[in-house]
């Protein structure tokens, strides 16, 4: 999974990639005229991890990760002179955005105009629209060419057709392209295109240090607010553990909204967690909402895929109220079960496999 974090000059972007990538070292990736890409792969904060450790006392606890790009490439003028190419083909690479939007006002970070957030979400949200207009116009008349000239495959370019011709309808009616509720099927046939309103989008508006989160209206499917003090975020990110408690301790602040960006970019993304745990190792491990248990085993390595016999299974609620492993099988709250078997959030899963 990745995410690139987005945002118009001295909105805070930088200081909330360094605040999201908590004590992980950005590192760069791409660089070429003025667009230029860090990034940093972090670990997912699950407190459901720190408890299974505890309980196994494993020589390894893994965390999901997550990555975040810090792209740079964006400035006041995009109404007037458009996303630059570059910029827009790294962006169709991504999983998500997080949109950075400032609400701030500090004399040290200079701002040309009124603070804006709203009319700064707009902005790009319009550039947004129009790059997967002109795409899929482009699309929609080589179809039309092709069934014209006899489609090798006349039933799957008909079906494309007709996806595209929604698509078009949507993003005429300034609509974002997660507003049409597209099924799997659908998602998968326009996975290469990279259409950049297809994607989901978390607005952090960062509000400062003293500031107050403006009422945003944003109700598009697929997206989420959420305000956060990037500054201060990123400074208590490069504390050590014990440091950062207790200067969130003095300052009253029981959760970083980094967890929370973190948690509900995989809502958005439709992700959840599921664990491995043993005397080894715990980890956690990311998947798809409505994943089958050989997915799971795919994830943790495609000989298991291949190999699947059975998952056993434990919800991890059931096994932490019996207390272990041994407790759960005891009273039968370890199951066994099949390939169609779907895995939900938070199961505790050991395959079984002939490999």
């Amino acid at each position: 999974m990745q995410i690139g974090i987005i945002g118009l000059p001295q909105s805070g972007k930088t200081t909330i990639f360094h605040a999201l990538a908590g004590g992980e070292k950005a590192a760069s990736a791409f660089s070429s005229g003025r667009l230029e890409i860090h990034t940093a792969i972090a670990s997912v904060p699950d407190e459901r991890v720190d408890i299974l450790s505890r309980m196994f006392k494993p020589r390894k606890t893994l965390y999901a990760k997550v990555t975040y790009a810090d792209i740079a490439g964006l400035d006041k003028g995009i109404t007037k002179k458009g996303l630059p190419g570059p910029f827009i083909n790294q962006l169709g690479q991504l999983d998500a955005f997080v949109h950075v939007l400032r609400a701030f006002d500090a004399p040290a970070v200079p701002h040309e105009g009124p603070i804006d957030p709203a009319g700064d979400l707009a902005a790009l949200d319009t550039e947004f629209l129009l790059n997967d207009l002109v795409a899929v116009e482009k699309r929609s008349e080589k179809i039309i060419e092709s069934i014209a000239k006899g489609a090798q495959d006349k039933e799957l370019a008909l079906k494309e057709k007709a996806i595209f011709e929604r698509l078009k309808a949507c993003l005429e009616q300034e609509k974002p392209l997660r507003d049409l509720g597209l099924n799997p099927e659908e998602l998968k046939l326009l996975r290469g295109y990279g259409f950049l309103s297809l994607k989901p989008i978390l607005m952090a508006v960062n509000i400062g240090d003293e500031g107050t989160a403006p009422d945003i209206k944003y109700d598009h499917q697929h997206s989420a607010v959420v305000a956060l003090r990037g500054r201060l975020e990123r400074e208590i990110a490069e504390l050590s553990p014990e440091d950062a408690e207790l200067f969130m301790g003095e300052y009253g602040i029981t959760e970083l909204s980094r967890s929370r960006v973190i948690r509900l970019s995989y809502d958005l993304l439709g992700l959840q967690s599921f664990f491995t745990v043993g005397e080894d190792e715990v980890r956690a491990w990311t998947v798809r909402r409505g994943a089958t248990s050989v997915e799971a085993a795919g994830e943790i390595h495609t000989d298991l895929a291949k190999g699947f016999i059975r998952a056993e299974v434990v919800g991890y609620q059931e096994l932490i109220d019996l207390g272990g492993m041994d407790e759960a099988k005891h009273k039968g709250k370890l199951r066994l079960e099949g390939k169609e078997y779907i895995v939900k959030n938070g199961d505790i899963v050991h395959i079984r496999h002939n490999m």
